[in-house]
């Protein structure tokens, strides 16, 4: 008799799909592709990439590298793919790390997961030399960051966190995403 060994539960983001019309990845096919590589219980979020499912493994470099992999494959372009536990997911929603900021319609909140481990060049907390960007905290590959567009028509946010931590290597979400996830 065989038994089938215990799953665990990931979430993947996946960097630069269905954004301004291009490198287009349909919801449904992405869910069929998961369900083909044997991965159980898939459930998609949102159009941006945010897939919830179960897995017979811990090792999510191999998880990162197999659905990027098969990404490639099945869409034609490159899909750099980043795994975390849903355990780790669900502990920094518990943590709250932005309880304390005072939300208006000029502030965005961030999550940003690293492929790998970077330490960054800049001191964190850190804050952009117009003021409108801050990363206040950066470890065990996440870095949560604030955007105030009140100061700054046209932040660079995203650029300086590329910047500091290679681009490729690099998805960010908004924090109302990692809520719903």
């Amino acid at each position: 008799m065989t038994s089938k060994k215990e799953t665990k539960r990931f979430v993947a983001f996946l960097r630069g799909i269905n954004v301004g019309g291009h490198h287009k990845v349909p919801m449904a096919d992405l869910k069929q592709l998961m369900s083909t590589l044997k991965f159980d219980n898939v459930v998609t979020i949102l159009n941006s990439g945010n897939i919830i499912f179960d897995a017979e493994t811990d090792n999510t470099e191999n998880l990162q590298t197999t659905i990027s992999g098969n990404l490639e494959k099945t869409f034609g372009f490159p899909v750099p793919t980043i795994v975390r536990s849903a355990e780790t997911i669900l502990e920094l929603y518990q943590k709250a790390p932005f309880q304390d900021v005072e939300v208006t319609k000029d502030i965005r909140l961030y999550v940003s997961f690293l492929r790998q481990d970077k330490k960054p060049d800049h001191e964190v907390p850190w804050t952009s030399p117009d003021g409108s960007f801050n990363i206040i905290e950066s470890n065990d590959r996440i870095i949560l960051s604030i955007l105030d567009l009140s100061v700054s028509k046209t932040p660079k946010a995203m650029e300086a966190l590329e910047k500091f931590y290679e681009k490729k290597n690099i998805t960010t979400r908004n924090w109302k995403t990692i809520e719903r996830i």
